[in-house]
């Protein structure tokens, strides 16, 4: 009975365990339901899984199972970066307990029951317990705004390191709040369409509205909620990162208001798709979207600096070369910030390009190939934060060594493959003609499968090493509950 307790006191007790509880149901879920896609269905995995599952499969519910999948997923991947905030922040003890307890409720209601409900039948029980399990996770975030509130004099700062005013109102802090608050606020906007299910509003996907020449402002909420919660993710990922490398210096003091007033008039934009502001919302969007973007930019600057200097100290005067083998040297530290650099060939950069160019390019296309470009965006963009949650991970558990460069490599060039692939698969029509493109459909496909198939086998490996280490008495995860309790205490 004891080593039930134990166990389960680090996997819902500790920062870690909750992280690595998360990433396995995500992980599970992901390798489940991926073998439903379409490259799958070609393959005839898709109906073997159906019936070896016992999967409920109407094609007529196609759009409302996918968007349960897609919240399932994203309540998970909203928990661990909750985990880490509480880990990383200073809170009182109370909220970084309640806080975890009620969002680890939550997801876990969420998918599981989610699920059951989408895939296994229409027990509508499920689907209640699904919706406890999101305002659970919306509760949790009301706790979460409460405990970042940065105008608490316990958590103001004097360290002229790092960006804070003259009464010593720390502005990362502020920009956690901001990113909180406006994540709460934005929840909202996806849920009162939800309310309106079965009283006038039926479930759709985004990408199949696109070229609607009228929307309806439930319609446009739906779409605004699907990209400003996407983008809050990432901006609070971003966030999460600095405050992991220890962020600091003069480019912090520039990029922390720059994040705050990115965040704040990016959502303001947003909301304005739903208001008479609508023809001029997306003009406050991209105004909002520079600064969050070029904060980003300055952590990245920062970080690859320190990596050089950390790494070349030893050097009166480094070469060009030896700087570079110093960058590359810790694949874990250097990975989040390349992945960050790399979304913007695979994910923003191209978005501001159809942006621009919608309609002289892209409403010339047929509407498949806009909508295979919308979809994939969404997914790439949602995927690199996987990675670069992957390699903060890997750095939680102390990998070193070899095994510390095989992991973080590993995640870097296979999902970039991957990725990259999708960029070229979005935008083929550009250079290649319908009649010829076949061959190099074929290619990117390979391509995409090897690099995701991939990802998931070390996802795999890592989670069965977990698993055993579970299993043993001194395992590593002793160690690293007595090390945060040790934490605990301390603050």
């Amino acid at each position: 009975m004891q080593f039930v307790k134990d166990r389960f006191n680090y996997l819902f007790n500790s920062t870690k365990g909750l992280i690595l509880v998360a990433i396995s149901m995500v992980a599970i879920v992901t390798a489940i339901w991926g073998m439903l896609s379409g490259p799958m269905a070609e393959m005839g995995v898709r109906e073997v899984v159906i019936k070896l599952l016992g999967m409920k499969i109407v094609q007529a519910e196609r759009e409302g199972r996918i968007i349960i999948l897609y919240h399932s997923i994203a309540m998970a991947m909203v928990a661990i970066e909750t985990y880490m905030i509480t880990g990383l922040l200073k809170m009182k003890a109370f909220f970084k307990t309640a806080i975890n307890a009620i969002i680890t409720v939550g997801y876990i209601l969420t998918m599981v029951f989610g699920m059951g409900f989408a895939y296994f039948g229409r027990n509508w029980a499920f689907h209640g317990l699904y919706i406890t399990g999101l305002s659970l996770i919306f509760f949790a975030g009301l706790m979460l705004c409460v405990a970042l509130y940065p105008w608490n004099k316990e958590y103001y700062i004097t360290d002229k390191d790092y960006a804070h005013t003259k009464s010593g109102l720390d502005l990362e802090r502020v920009a956690f709040f901001a990113t909180a608050v406006t994540t709460v606020i934005s929840a909202l906007f996806g849920a009162v369409p939800g309310s309106y299910f079965g009283n006038g509003f039926e479930v759709f996907l985004a990408e199949n509205v696109i070229r609607y020449p009228e929307k309806t402002t439930m319609e446009f909420s739906v779409i605004g909620h699907l990209h400003i919660m996407l983008a809050l993710i990432c901006v609070m990922i971003t966030l999460i990162i600095g405050r992991w490398l220890n962020f600091k210096g003069i480019l912090h003091k520039f990029a922390m208001p720059l994040m705050i007033l990115g965040t704040i008039v990016l959502n303001l934009g947003v909301w304005g798709v739903v208001t008479p502001l609508e023809p001029v919302a997306h003009m406050i969007i991209y105004v909002g979207a520079t600064p969050s973007m070029f904060a980003a930019l300055l952590l990245l600057i920062w970080s690859w600096g320190k990596l050089i200097k950390d790494g070349t100290a030893h050097i009166v005067k480094p070469t060009f070369g030896q700087k570079i083998s110093a960058l590359l040297r810790d694949p874990l530290k250097f990975g989040p910030t390349w992945q960050m650099l790399f979304m913007n060939f695979t994910t923003s950069g191209i978005g501001i390009f159809m942006a621009v160019k919608l309609d002289e390019i892209f409403r010339v296309w047929p509407a498949r190939e806009e909508r295979i470009e919308l979809t994939g965006h969404w997914h790439v963009l949602s995927a690199i934060v996987a990675t670069i949650i992957l390699m903060y991970y890997g750095d939680m558990n102390g990998f070193k060594g070899k095994l510390r460069q095989w992991y973080g490599w590993s995640i870097i060039i296979l999902s970039d493959i991957a990725f990259g692939a999708v960029t070229i698969f979005e935008m083929k029509r550009l250079f290649i003609s319908e009649a010829e493109q076949q061959p190099l459909v074929n290619g990117l496909m390979y391509a995409i499968d090897f690099g995701l198939g991939m990802l998931l086998v070390i996802l795999a490996v890592l989670l069965v090493y977990r698993l055993t280490d579970l299993f043993k008495n001194k395992g590593r995860w002793n160690e690293e509950i007595e090390q945060e309790l040790a934490q605990e205490v301390n603050q």
